[in-house]
């Protein structure tokens, strides 16, 4: 019996000519021709005012807390139910990432719960788009122009999906993709930052550049580069971006593949969920997701760990997500949570994940099988 992962990353398109040809131009470090060719696709795809490519959705998250002047002291508000970037990000600069529950309804931050946790502290909002699929947005930007907030979008797993018809990474000052190697297009690692705040850009250039000017140098805008501020490099290598560029292009049809998946399984499930077996997945209001992930709630976590087994012992990978940040030692010595996480502790017990990936389409119907087999 072969095992089926829950993700295996697939070449989609021209990957490897792009990597030899970057290697034949001579370049292989960052800010080649095919970090230019990625952002330039970013923008143009997607409608993004001014794109980096990073090493990682990690380092975007990193660069936008610096963007956001995060210092010691300072509060952010985000949900728990995120992956450990999303808080490291703000504890790296002294601030102190501050939980709000979610709504159990969309798995995203609730908003009402994110204007109980605002305080004279607080100087941003993370907005976290769990499996794809966007925050009320307008809602939470409502709350940061009361309270001169700035906006965040931790869109990691987000990329073409879209709310009220803008695209997600549109939605907030800055945002954060992720092309890990678990996402739809990936580059094994990888990342990029948005930045639609006009007046972050040029400093967005800076700090990805270890703080120098560098950027202006190659512009002609200098006629030398030096250090100028705080910074790191966060700039991926050009093999990276050639892999990228190969996926990029291959969007759509990567796109339109996990969303046939998708509805595969949420028709095939649909016996258990009109039972009151399982959950399907949240949908929020006015919003269009990417296929990213298919998730299901289980009725408690003693079902979903027996699940998880049942699928294990046929060679199937379905694993849970996340283990809230607020539980964990770290965020017990960095962080601090706003009122209840009821919702965030309830979720993270009962959902679980089933394999979603570019090339399942020969291992989709045993997957179901096995799924309808446990709850027989």
């Amino acid at each position: 019996m072969s095992k089926i992962p829950f993700n295996a990353p697939s070449m989609v398109g021209r990957e490897i000519a792009y990597i030899c040809d970057a290697i034949a131009r001579g370049q292989i470090s960052g800010d080649g021709a095919y970090t230019k060719k990625c952002q330039d696709r970013l923008n143009g795809k997607f409608g993004f005012p001014f794109s980096l490519l990073t090493h990682s959705c990690t380092a975007a998250l990193e660069m936008s807390a610096l963007l956001a002047g995060i210092e010691p002291g300072d509060e952010v508000v985000m949900p728990s139910f995120t992956f450990v970037s999303t808080a490291n990000a703000v504890a790296l600069r002294g601030g102190v990432p501050v939980f709000a529950d979610i709504d159990p309804a969309t798995l995203n931050l609730d908003p009402e719960a994110v204007a109980a946790a605002v305080t004279p502290r607080t100087k941003a909002i993370m907005a976290v788009h769990y499996a794809g699929y966007p925050c009320d947005m307008d809602r939470l930007n409502e709350i940061a122009r009361r309270q001169s907030l700035i906006v965040i979008e931790d869109a990691a797993q987000a990329l073409g999906s879209t709310y009220k018809g803008r695209q997600a990474g549109t939605l907030g000052a800055m945002a954060a993709f992720s092309f890990h190697e678990t996402k739809n297009i990936v580059s094994g690692e990888g990342g990029a930052l948005i930045v639609n705040d006009e007046a972050m850009r040029e400093r967005a250039e800076i700090i990805r550049e270890k703080g120098t000017n560098r950027s202006r140098f190659f512009r002609g805008q200098v006629d030398k580069y030096s250090w100028v501020d705080i910074g790191s490099s966060f700039l991926p290598g050009e093999l990276i971006a050639a892999f990228l560029y190969g996926q990029l292009e291959a969007f759509d049809q990567v796109m339109e593949l996990r969303l046939r998946y998708f509805a595969t399984y949420l028709d095939a499930l649909q016996p258990l969920f009109r039972e009151g077996r399982c959950e399907p997945p949240r949908v929020p209001p006015h919003c269009i997701g990417n296929g990213h992930m298919f998730y299901m709630l289980m009725p408690d976590l003693a079902t979903r760990s027996a699940f998880i087994a049942h699928m294990r012992d046929q060679g199937i990978v379905t694993p849970f997500h996340y283990v809230p940040l607020h539980s964990s030692p770290a965020g017990m010595r960095y962080t601090r949570a706003s009122g209840s996480l009821a919702a965030t502790d309830d979720i993270s017990d009962r959902l679980v994940r089933l394999p979603l990936y570019y090339g399942l389409e020969g291992d989709i119907d045993r997957v179901i099988a096995t799924t309808l087999a446990f709850f027989a």
